[in-house]
């Protein structure tokens, strides 16, 4: 199962790339066109708008772990290991029930955006922010996976609770 993980990670990498590349690609071109050829180009700036959409959203729906968000967490970290273990069930259990919660009128919303366009491209806004559907579809699931691990006999890992020195249970054992 950690294989396939792991492939669909980096899958999910080289999209993210080809998202920034296209981005960039049309950025670099804009500045040619604008500035050497002295013809711009509208496209241009549409699609690094579209395209820096998708890799925001795509990047936090699938390549950015919990840790890798900026965080306070003083008061977290003050905590002892099972008040930890309390806050970060009430806080995932909080956003991935916000996001349950929202979800049909999100979908709903982007779906009814297909009456619009983009004004220069004409793609469609439901396909421009579908993306936002991943994403929320990413949190929940993430929230959901995270909980069940909160509640598992491995919570501890969760929190970042170490044992205290020469306590370290015996390889393989927890």
């Amino acid at each position: 199962m950690t294989r396939i993980v792991h492939y669909l990670r980096k899958g999910a990498e080289f999209v993210a790339v080809g998202f920034f590349v296209a981005m960039f690609g049309a950025f670099l071109l804009q500045v040619f066109m604008r500035y050497v050829v002295n013809h711009p180009l509208g496209w241009t700036s549409e699609a690094c708008v579209i395209f820096y959409i998708w890799v925001i959203f795509w990047t936090a729906a699938f390549l950015l772990r919990e840790r890798d968000h900026v965080a306070f967490t003083m008061i977290f970290d003050a905590a002892s290991p099972p008040a930890r273990r309390v806050m970060a069930i009430l806080g995932a259990a909080a956003i991935g029930g916000a996001f349950i919660a929202g979800f049909p009128a999100m979908f709903s919303f982007i779906t009814f955006m297909k009456i619009d366009v983009t004004p220069v491209t004409r793609i469609r806004f439901d396909y421009v922010y579908s993306v936002w559907i991943l994403f929320v579809l990413a949190v929940i699931a993430r929230a959901i996976a995270l909980l069940i691990r909160l509640l598992g006999r491995h919570w501890r890992r969760e929190i970042g609770d170490r044992p205290p020195a020469g306590q370290e249970p015996a390889a393989g054992v927890e």
